[in-house]
Protein backbone atom coordinates (compact mmCIF):
# COMPACT_ATOMS: atom_id res chain seq x y z
CA UNK A 1 0.00 0.00 0.00
CA UNK A 2 2.63 2.40 0.85
CA UNK A 3 4.41 1.84 -1.74
CA UNK A 4 1.87 2.19 -4.33
CA UNK A 5 0.76 5.61 -2.23
CA UNK A 6 4.66 6.69 -3.22
CA UNK A 7 4.29 5.37 -6.70
CA UNK A 8 1.43 7.90 -7.51
CA UNK A 9 3.67 10.37 -5.53
CA UNK A 10 6.41 10.01 -8.13
CA UNK A 11 4.25 10.24 -10.92
CA UNK A 12 2.44 13.62 -9.85
CA UNK A 13 6.16 14.85 -9.68
CA UNK A 14 7.42 13.55 -12.78
CA UNK A 15 4.18 15.12 -14.80
CA UNK A 16 5.27 18.59 -13.72
CA UNK A 17 8.67 18.16 -15.08
CA UNK A 18 7.81 19.52 -18.77
CA UNK A 19 5.81 22.12 -17.27
CA UNK A 20 8.60 23.14 -14.35
CA UNK A 21 10.97 23.27 -17.81
CA UNK A 22 8.57 25.62 -19.60
CA UNK A 23 7.60 27.54 -17.23
CA UNK A 24 11.22 28.37 -15.06
CA UNK A 25 11.74 32.02 -15.44
CA UNK A 26 8.39 32.67 -16.47
CA UNK A 27 6.58 36.08 -14.88
CA UNK A 28 3.08 34.98 -13.94
CA UNK A 29 0.71 37.44 -12.47
CA UNK A 30 -2.38 35.97 -10.37
CA UNK A 31 -5.39 37.87 -9.58
CA UNK A 32 -6.64 37.19 -6.11
CA UNK A 33 -10.03 37.39 -4.93
CA UNK A 34 -13.16 35.96 -4.26
CA UNK A 35 -13.69 33.08 -1.45
CA UNK A 36 -9.94 32.24 -1.57
CA UNK A 37 -9.42 35.78 -0.09
CA UNK A 38 -11.53 35.37 3.10
CA UNK A 39 -11.48 31.15 3.81
CA UNK A 40 -8.99 31.02 6.70
CA UNK A 41 -7.63 27.56 5.03
CA UNK A 42 -7.86 28.55 1.20
CA UNK A 43 -5.71 31.43 2.05
CA UNK A 44 -3.06 30.30 3.32
CA UNK A 45 -3.04 27.74 0.84
CA UNK A 46 -2.68 30.36 -1.94
CA UNK A 47 0.48 31.78 0.61
CA UNK A 48 2.10 28.20 -0.32
CA UNK A 49 0.95 28.06 -4.18
CA UNK A 50 2.41 31.46 -4.40
CA UNK A 51 6.32 30.62 -2.91
CA UNK A 52 6.01 26.83 -4.72
CA UNK A 53 5.67 28.50 -7.45
CA UNK A 54 8.83 30.89 -6.41
CA UNK A 55 10.74 28.18 -5.34
CA UNK A 56 9.83 26.53 -8.81
CA UNK A 57 11.55 29.06 -10.52
CA UNK A 58 8.83 31.18 -11.49
CA UNK A 59 8.35 34.71 -10.84
CA UNK A 60 4.89 35.47 -9.38
CA UNK A 61 3.33 38.44 -9.15
CA UNK A 62 0.25 39.26 -7.19
CA UNK A 63 -2.72 41.88 -7.34
CA UNK A 64 -5.71 41.54 -5.21
CA UNK A 65 -8.96 43.09 -4.72
CA UNK A 66 -10.78 43.48 -1.38
CA UNK A 67 -15.01 43.91 -2.69
CA UNK A 68 -15.98 41.87 0.47
CA UNK A 69 -13.84 43.55 3.10
CA UNK A 70 -14.12 47.07 1.67
CA UNK A 71 -18.07 46.73 2.28
CA UNK A 72 -17.89 45.57 5.69
CA UNK A 73 -15.60 48.16 6.55
CA UNK A 74 -18.00 50.83 5.26
CA UNK A 75 -20.84 49.25 6.43
CA UNK A 76 -19.04 49.06 10.15
CA UNK A 77 -18.42 52.97 9.62
CA UNK A 78 -21.84 53.57 8.68
CA UNK A 79 -21.02 55.01 5.09
CA UNK A 80 -23.47 54.11 2.80
CA UNK A 81 -22.41 52.47 -0.49
CA UNK A 82 -24.07 51.92 -3.72
CA UNK A 83 -23.25 49.98 -6.99
CA UNK A 84 -23.74 51.63 -10.69
CA UNK A 85 -23.55 48.93 -13.35
CA UNK A 86 -21.64 46.31 -11.19
CA UNK A 87 -18.99 49.52 -10.12
CA UNK A 88 -19.04 50.65 -6.72
CA UNK A 89 -19.71 54.31 -6.72
CA UNK A 90 -16.69 55.64 -4.41
CA UNK A 91 -17.40 58.87 -2.92
CA UNK A 92 -13.85 60.55 -1.44
CA UNK A 93 -14.92 59.64 2.17
CA UNK A 94 -15.61 55.69 0.45
CA UNK A 95 -12.18 56.31 -1.22
CA UNK A 96 -10.53 56.78 2.11
CA UNK A 97 -11.87 53.64 3.20
CA UNK A 98 -11.44 51.50 0.04
CA UNK A 99 -7.67 52.88 0.12
CA UNK A 100 -7.04 51.82 4.10
CA UNK A 101 -8.46 48.35 3.59
CA UNK A 102 -6.81 47.25 0.57
CA UNK A 103 -3.42 48.73 1.44
CA UNK A 104 -3.76 48.43 5.22
CA UNK A 105 -5.53 45.22 5.87
CA UNK A 106 -5.41 43.00 2.58
CA UNK A 107 -2.17 44.03 1.13
CA UNK A 108 -0.71 43.25 4.51
CA UNK A 109 -2.74 39.83 5.67
CA UNK A 110 -1.22 38.45 2.40
CA UNK A 111 1.92 39.67 2.63
CA UNK A 112 2.12 38.40 6.18
CA UNK A 113 0.80 34.95 5.18
CA UNK A 114 3.28 34.42 2.47
CA UNK A 115 5.85 35.64 4.64
CA UNK A 116 6.09 32.74 6.96
CA UNK A 117 7.63 30.71 4.40
CA UNK A 118 10.53 33.30 4.25
CA UNK A 119 11.96 36.99 3.35
CA UNK A 120 9.50 37.09 -0.24
CA UNK A 121 6.45 39.03 -0.39
CA UNK A 122 6.45 42.83 -0.48
CA UNK A 123 3.53 44.82 -0.45
CA UNK A 124 2.87 48.20 -3.06
CA UNK A 125 0.06 50.11 -4.12
CA UNK A 126 -0.70 50.93 -7.31
CA UNK A 127 0.25 54.00 -6.27
CA UNK A 128 3.86 53.48 -5.50
CA UNK A 129 6.35 54.54 -8.00
CA UNK A 130 3.44 55.29 -10.37
CA UNK A 131 2.62 51.78 -11.23
CA UNK A 132 -0.88 52.72 -11.96
CA UNK A 133 -2.33 56.18 -13.30
CA UNK A 134 -5.77 56.65 -13.90
CA UNK A 135 -7.80 58.80 -15.13
CA UNK A 136 -11.82 58.60 -13.48
CA UNK A 137 -14.07 56.02 -15.32
CA UNK A 138 -18.17 56.66 -15.67
CA UNK A 139 -20.63 53.93 -15.88
CA UNK A 140 -22.71 53.59 -18.54
CA UNK A 141 -26.72 53.29 -17.57
CA UNK A 142 -28.93 53.46 -20.56
CA UNK A 143 -26.25 54.71 -23.00
CA UNK A 144 -25.62 57.58 -20.91
CA UNK A 145 -22.34 58.47 -18.85
CA UNK A 146 -23.24 58.34 -15.03
CA UNK A 147 -20.63 59.81 -12.88
CA UNK A 148 -19.58 57.36 -9.61
CA UNK A 149 -16.89 59.13 -8.04
CA UNK A 150 -13.14 58.21 -7.28
CA UNK A 151 -13.53 54.78 -9.64
CA UNK A 152 -10.61 55.20 -12.43
CA UNK A 153 -9.83 53.42 -15.57
CA UNK A 154 -5.83 52.63 -15.61
CA UNK A 155 -4.71 54.32 -18.62
CA UNK A 156 -0.49 53.37 -17.70
CA UNK A 157 1.26 51.33 -16.17
CA UNK A 158 5.18 51.79 -15.39
CA UNK A 159 6.19 48.31 -13.95
CA UNK A 160 10.12 49.58 -13.13
CA UNK A 161 9.31 49.14 -9.25
CA UNK A 162 7.55 46.01 -9.98
CA UNK A 163 10.69 44.21 -12.26
CA UNK A 164 13.46 45.60 -9.73
CA UNK A 165 11.72 43.39 -7.25
CA UNK A 166 10.98 40.42 -8.93
CA UNK A 167 14.77 40.51 -10.13
CA UNK A 168 15.71 40.93 -6.64
CA UNK A 169 13.70 37.64 -5.58
CA UNK A 170 10.41 39.08 -4.30
CA UNK A 171 7.26 38.40 -4.64
CA UNK A 172 5.37 41.83 -5.33
CA UNK A 173 2.07 41.82 -3.72
CA UNK A 174 -0.38 44.83 -5.38
CA UNK A 175 -3.59 46.12 -4.17
CA UNK A 176 -5.55 47.66 -6.88
CA UNK A 177 -5.39 51.48 -6.28
CA UNK A 178 -4.47 53.47 -8.32
CA UNK A 179 -3.37 57.57 -8.81
CA UNK A 180 -4.19 60.26 -11.11
CA UNK A 181 -2.18 62.73 -13.04
CA UNK A 182 -4.38 65.14 -11.11
CA UNK A 183 -3.28 63.58 -7.67
CA UNK A 184 -6.58 61.74 -7.26
CA UNK A 185 -6.63 58.68 -6.02
CA UNK A 186 -8.77 55.85 -7.45
CA UNK A 187 -10.83 52.68 -7.05
CA UNK A 188 -9.56 50.48 -9.91
CA UNK A 189 -10.74 47.12 -10.62
CA UNK A 190 -8.36 44.49 -9.66
CA UNK A 191 -9.01 42.04 -12.46
CA UNK A 192 -8.40 45.09 -15.19
CA UNK A 193 -5.31 46.36 -12.69
CA UNK A 194 -4.05 42.11 -13.16
CA UNK A 195 -4.41 42.45 -16.89
CA UNK A 196 -2.74 45.73 -17.43
CA UNK A 197 0.40 44.72 -15.29
CA UNK A 198 0.35 41.17 -17.14
CA UNK A 199 1.01 42.99 -20.33
CA UNK A 200 3.38 45.29 -19.33
CA UNK A 201 5.64 43.05 -17.28
CA UNK A 202 4.98 40.84 -20.93
CA UNK A 203 4.33 38.12 -18.53
CA UNK A 204 3.33 34.37 -19.64
CA UNK A 205 0.01 34.08 -18.18
CA UNK A 206 -2.12 35.50 -16.48
CA UNK A 207 -4.38 33.94 -14.08
CA UNK A 208 -7.63 35.28 -12.17
CA UNK A 209 -9.00 33.26 -8.95
CA UNK A 210 -12.85 33.55 -8.94
CA UNK A 211 -15.79 32.17 -7.32
CA UNK A 212 -17.18 29.72 -10.39
CA UNK A 213 -14.94 26.85 -12.28
CA UNK A 214 -14.58 28.68 -14.84
CA UNK A 215 -16.34 29.46 -18.07
CA UNK A 216 -20.06 28.23 -18.59
CA UNK A 217 -20.53 26.68 -22.42
CA UNK A 218 -24.09 27.65 -21.46
CA UNK A 219 -25.16 28.89 -18.22
CA UNK A 220 -27.56 28.40 -16.42
CA UNK A 221 -28.75 25.29 -18.17
CA UNK A 222 -25.16 23.76 -17.81
CA UNK A 223 -22.10 23.33 -16.03
CA UNK A 224 -20.09 22.32 -18.58
CA UNK A 225 -17.04 24.86 -18.39
CA UNK A 226 -15.14 25.35 -21.35
CA UNK A 227 -11.50 24.44 -21.29
CA UNK A 228 -9.89 26.50 -24.01
CA UNK A 229 -11.00 28.85 -26.46
CA UNK A 230 -9.75 31.69 -28.31
CA UNK A 231 -9.29 35.82 -27.86
CA UNK A 232 -11.91 35.65 -30.94
CA UNK A 233 -14.02 33.31 -29.81
CA UNK A 234 -14.40 35.06 -26.80
CA UNK A 235 -15.11 38.36 -28.34
CA UNK A 236 -17.90 36.92 -29.26
CA UNK A 237 -19.50 34.94 -25.74
CA UNK A 238 -18.68 38.51 -23.98
CA UNK A 239 -21.90 40.18 -24.47
CA UNK A 240 -23.98 37.35 -23.45
CA UNK A 241 -21.73 36.70 -20.09
CA UNK A 242 -22.80 37.01 -16.70
CA UNK A 243 -22.26 40.34 -15.56
CA UNK A 244 -19.93 38.89 -12.30
CA UNK A 245 -17.93 37.39 -15.41
CA UNK A 246 -17.50 39.98 -17.11
CA UNK A 247 -14.44 41.92 -15.56
CA UNK A 248 -12.82 38.34 -15.60
CA UNK A 249 -13.20 38.26 -18.87
CA UNK A 250 -12.29 40.90 -20.19
CA UNK A 251 -9.12 40.93 -18.40
CA UNK A 252 -8.06 37.58 -20.03
CA UNK A 253 -9.10 38.86 -23.55
CA UNK A 254 -6.83 42.32 -22.52
CA UNK A 255 -3.65 40.05 -21.91
CA UNK A 256 -4.53 38.16 -24.60
CA UNK A 257 -4.51 40.64 -26.77
CA UNK A 258 -1.99 42.32 -25.20
CA UNK A 259 0.84 39.56 -25.91
CA UNK A 260 0.45 37.49 -22.98
CA UNK A 261 -0.05 34.06 -24.77
CA UNK A 262 -2.53 32.29 -22.38
CA UNK A 263 -4.93 33.89 -19.46
CA UNK A 264 -6.85 31.22 -17.23
CA UNK A 265 -10.06 31.88 -14.54
CA UNK A 266 -9.80 29.24 -12.15
CA UNK A 267 -11.85 28.58 -9.30
CA UNK A 268 -10.41 29.36 -5.97
CA UNK A 269 -12.60 27.58 -4.10
CA UNK A 270 -10.37 24.58 -4.88
CA UNK A 271 -7.49 23.98 -2.84
CA UNK A 272 -3.90 24.64 -4.97
CA UNK A 273 -5.78 25.84 -7.85
CA UNK A 274 -2.93 27.36 -9.00
CA UNK A 275 -0.08 24.06 -8.66
CA UNK A 276 -3.27 22.01 -10.79
CA UNK A 277 -3.56 24.78 -13.53
CA UNK A 278 0.19 25.17 -14.48
CA UNK A 279 1.82 22.05 -13.30
CA UNK A 280 -0.89 19.12 -14.22
CA UNK A 281 -1.33 17.93 -17.88
CA UNK A 282 -5.41 18.59 -17.45
CA UNK A 283 -5.24 22.05 -16.21
CA UNK A 284 -8.53 23.20 -14.41
CA UNK A 285 -10.77 26.23 -15.17
CA UNK A 286 -11.01 28.11 -18.26
CA UNK A 287 -7.77 28.86 -20.34
CA UNK A 288 -7.51 31.89 -23.50
CA UNK A 289 -5.70 31.50 -26.03
CA UNK A 290 -4.74 34.13 -28.82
Amino acid sequence: MRRSAAQTKAETLIEALPWLTRFHGATVVVKYGGNAMTDEGLKAGFAEDVVFLQHAGLRPVVVHGGGPQISSALDRLGIESTFTAGLRVTTPEAMQVVRMVLVGQVNRDIVGLVNRHGPFAVGMSGEDAHLFTAVRKHAVVDGEPVDIGQVGEIIKVDPGAVRALIGDGRIPVISSVARGDDGEIYNVNADTAAAALAVALQAQKLIVLTDVEGLYANWPDDTDVIDQLTADELETLMPTLASGMVPKMEACLTAVQGGVPQAHVLDGRMPHALLLEIFTNEGIGTMVMP
